[in-house]
């Protein structure tokens, strides 16, 4: 497991954070504080608290192309 933390303070970005997940075939988790969502549901994101960063966990040990594209969502 790997572990990233990223902000998606504007629904533009959860829109295309969301676009990068689906593509990627193995699990992917977003946290906020005790909240846990599959990350590549764009409803459970907007149920979180946005406002703060999230731990994205993705539970795959070939994702380096996941987390370069992750990199412009850093927090």
């Amino acid at each position: 497991m790997k572990s990233v933390k990223i902000s998606l303070e504007m629904a533009q970005r959860v829109k295309e954070f969301v676009n990068i997940t689906q593509a990627c075939d193995f699990e992917i988790l977003l946290k906020s504080g005790k909240y846990v969502v599959d990350a590549k549901s764009i409803l459970g994101i907007f149920s979180l608290d946005l406002s703060r960063p999230l731990t994205v966990e993705i539970y795959s040990d070939d994702c380096g192309e996941l987390l370069e594209q992750l990199k412009k969502f850093a927090a």
